[in-house]
């Protein structure tokens, strides 16, 4: 019998099934040139450095200061210049004053100022503050005249921060990681007059070497 109305009927069956094979192949075809291509996978963010890390062995122990490149790039540079060449081997803390803070690292224990190499330019405005611990430059009144002596905050100094009183302020780059107490010793040594300069430990703080450490 040939009855096209049965459903085993050719018609019904082989053309059917050829017919949706067609339909899936086109429909495969399709999903294959319509998909996007997988996206590029990010490069791994390189990991960051390390800030740079300095020790100062002094004669009333030892402090390590971390820098900031990040925030004050060319003070940083120029700390860490004068640390390779050595230039605060030797030097002292020749100006100490309780409840603000500890300055060195141009003077001898003769108290003769060492030759400096030119000025670096202000970075004052960088964020940092001069909290306790903080490391700034020290500059006379020309905000860009800061060349090798530095101070170490012993109290929250926020007057001395950008702006300050003079539109600028004092460029802090580092703070002290390691020997708070040695500069808390520091801070209460006996202090009197020298020459022309007030402040000057009546026994020398010497800074014995200062050297980049991991």
């Amino acid at each position: 019998m040939n009855d096209p109305m049965r459903l085993d009927h050719p018609s019904y069956t082989i053309r059917p099934v050829r017919r949706a094979l067609a339909a899936w192949a086109a429909c495969l075809a399709a999903l294959v040139t319509t998909a996007p291509a997988a996206s590029a996978q990010p490069a791994a963010a390189a990991p960051a450095a390390a800030p740079t890390r300095v020790a100062l062995e002094t004669s009333a122990g030892r402090i390590v200061l971390e820098l900031r490149a990040d925030k004050a790039p060319k003070t940083v540079a120029n700390f860490v210049q004068y640390v390779n060449d050595g230039f605060y081997d030797g030097t002292i803390f020749h100006r100490v004053i309780d409840r603000f803070m500890i300055q060195g690292g141009g003077f001898t224990a003769a108290m003769v100022q060492k030759p400096t190499r030119a000025p670096v330019q202000s970075e004052s405005n960088n964020g940092l503050k001069n909290t306790r611990g903080a490391v700034a430059m020290a500059r006379t009144s020309d905000p860009n005249s800061a060349t090798a002596q530095f101070f170490i905050d012993v109290v929250d100094n926020p007057r001395l921060d950008y702006p300050s009183f003079d539109g600028f302020g004092y460029t802090v780059f580092g703070t002290v990681v390691e020997g708070m107490d040695v500069v808390d010793k520091i801070k209460s040594v006996p202090t009197g007059r020298r020459d022309a300069f007030e402040n000057v430990p009546l026994t020398p703080v010497v800074i014995k070497t200062a050297r980049i450490v991991k």
